[in-house]
């Protein structure tokens, strides 16, 4: 009587078991990351190239894309030529608009500032939105320290519906060396505060690096949550809280985990755009088709 007892609880479990198996067993399978490499035009700033020179440049070296900053942008506006000309010369060339750098004072804490931030913003992203570019970089310039970051991310909720409205999504910087919005920390606090599934950090080596942010905490951040990671790399010589842009080198050559944080990105998953910034005088020493084809062959090294 107990085997036949036995038998039957044992019949009656089997369906229940096998409809639990799978669920343990499967594992997702995250896709890998595909990654697209970028030029910021500060990295042959010093070599006083036009915009033009500078699109015909990165795309014999074989870059996907750039990063104009703003000024350019006006300086091109300024010669007399159009927007919709400076757009053509992109798309022949076969090079994606990937953000933008300006500085409007969107987060500052006086009002007026603040203000004045949000409407230079919504300007520029006008512009942008004409050329086809998608992003702008929104750092916090403006700011002084301390800063209330429940406010930052208040107001970096408005701008992302101001980039919702434009169609030229703002991405969150932080600056290594700059007293009120230095650490990655800081920028996922301002992310989470905006509560918004368009928040994007924009992060860099060397920002990582001299604000004592480390590379570890890049891990707690998915694909979703970044678009662009600015690649460079530290120079082991210099102490950390000496260090400036124009001391940044070229990914590899510094003393930055970059392996590590290659492996990192590549285990987020979606599409992550590498754009090589730099400000180095001795790469603006430097014949600018070296520079941007030496520090394409870098980025690929580790990606």
């Amino acid at each position: 009587m107990t085997s036949r007892r036995n038998l039957l609880k044992s019949l009656a479990l089997a369906p229940l078991a096998t409809l639990a198996t799978p669920s343990f067993a499967k594992t997702e399978q995250k896709e890998e990351t595909q990654f697209k490499f970028s030029l910021n035009t500060s990295t042959i700033r010093g070599q006083k190239l036009s915009l033009p020179e500078i699109i015909e440049l990165a795309a014999r070296a074989g870059y996907d894309g750039f990063e104009p900053w703003m000024m350019e942008i006006q300086g091109y506006l300024d010669s007399g030529k159009s927007l919709a000309s400076l757009k053509k010369l992109a798309s022949d060339a076969g090079l994606e608009f990937f953000d933008c750098i300006g500085f409007p004072t969107w987060m500052a804490q006086d009002a007026e500032k603040s203000k004045t931030g949000f409407a230079q913003m919504e300007k520029e992203m006008g512009v942008l939105a004409d050329l086809g570019c998608p992003r702008v970089a929104a750092p916090a310039i403006g700011t002084e320290a301390p800063l209330d970051l429940m406010q930052a991310g208040e107001k970096y909720k408005r701008l992302l519906d101001l980039g919702r409205k434009t169609g030229v999504m703002p991405q969150l910087e932080f600056w290594g060396a700059f007293p009120s919005f230095y650490h990655l920390g800081q920028a996922m606090m301002v992310a989470a505060v905006a509560d918004d599934k368009d928040a994007k950090i924009l992060a860099d080596v060397y920002h990582l690096f001299r604000g004592g942010s480390g590379f570890e905490g890049m891990k707690m951040l998915d694909g979703h949550s970044i678009d662009i990671f600015h690649m460079n790399d530290v120079p082991a010589s210099i102490p950390r809280l000496e260090q400036q842009d124009k001391d940044r080198v070229m990914p590899g050559d510094g003393a930055a985990p970059m392996q590590e944080l290659a492996n990192t990105l590549k285990s987020k998953g979606g599409q992550i755009i590498l754009s090589l910034e730099l400000f180095n005088p001795t790469y603006y020493a430097m014949d600018a088709a070296v520079v941007v084809k030496e520090g394409l062959e870098k980025m690929k090294r580790f990606f």
